[in-house]
């Protein structure tokens, strides 16, 4: 199911080059309604009545029963009013598209092939005076509070294109990517995790002062993370008290001399 527009015009000859702009502008020539049970397509005679049906296409899906308000006995095994046979210029239109409050009138304006975007959509109100966004929309209805007084809302108005269903009728244009400030990019690093780094353990030992130390050293390299705690206490062990040095150097000669046999003092 969906609800179409079928514009065509003069400008929308298939001998024109695909690849050759057309500037002109297409106008619609025919408002269709595809058949939600035997998905034939129906016109619509007026559009008024095809934006009346849109307004509410999802909740109240379309069948040929009701093309009897202005075909009447059509079923759907009747053939359908018109078919995409390539002569036409076919654009899919959106659903549930609010109609435009009384007095007002909602106007799309094709563009010719080539450009980069396929409509225009604007405004016309009752004076005359035409909208062409929703930012226009707002700030007339804030200037003219009598349209808000006669239950004109803001959200009745949809700027909404529909989308063609010719390939390259519109030209694709690559956006550049937008240049980082200095800014930007630091709030770019900032914001990234920080990944996992592979640790990668130093070991190390001091140079053996005896043949002991020599199995320490390979103790050592094996386990790095306890080698710095084993060199420490092996270093607290060497280094004793000048006191208790002096002591057992004055003790030796006195027992040398006792082993002597003499027992004179000082």
């Amino acid at each position: 199911m969906a609800t179409n527009l079928t514009m065509t015009s003069s400008h929308l000859k298939q001998s024109t080059p695909s690849n050759t702009p057309n500037r002109g502008s297409p106008c619609i020539g025919a408002f269709t309604i595809q058949c939600a049970k035997c998905f034939k397509w129906r016109l619509v005679p007026t559009k008024e009545k095809y934006e009346e049906i849109r307004e509410h296409i999802i909740q109240e899906p379309f069948e040929c029963e009701r093309a009897r308000e202005w075909k009447p006995d059509v079923t759907c095994d009747d053939p359908e009013d018109i078919s995409q046979d390539g002569s036409r210029l076919w654009a899919i239109d959106k659903p549930n598209i609010a109609r435009a409050p009384n007095g007002w009138e909602r106007q799309i304006r094709i563009r010719g092939e080539g450009g980069t975007k396929f409509a225009d959509v604007y405004y016309t109100s009752p004076s005359g005076r035409k909208l062409r966004s929703q930012v226009e929309v707002d700030k007339y209805l804030k200037e003219n509070p009598e349209y808000g007084e006669k239950g004109v809302k803001s959200t009745q108005f949809s700027f909404q294109i529909p989308r063609p269903l010719r390939e390259n009728y519109v030209k694709h244009v690559k956006k550049r990517p937008k240049l980082a400030s200095p800014s930007d990019e630091a709030n770019i690093i900032t914001s990234k995790p920080l990944q996992p780094v592979e640790a990668n353990p130093i070991s190390w030992a001091a140079p053996p002062t005896h043949e002991g130390q020599a199995s320490e050293q390979v103790s050592h390299a094996a386990d790095p993370f306890g080698s710095v705690e084993a060199e420490l206490t092996r270093k607290r062990k060497a280094e004793s008290s000048p006191g208790e040095v002096n002591a057992s150097d004055e003790l030796k000669p006195k027992i040398e001399d006792a082993q002597n046999g003499d027992t004179s003092t000082a």
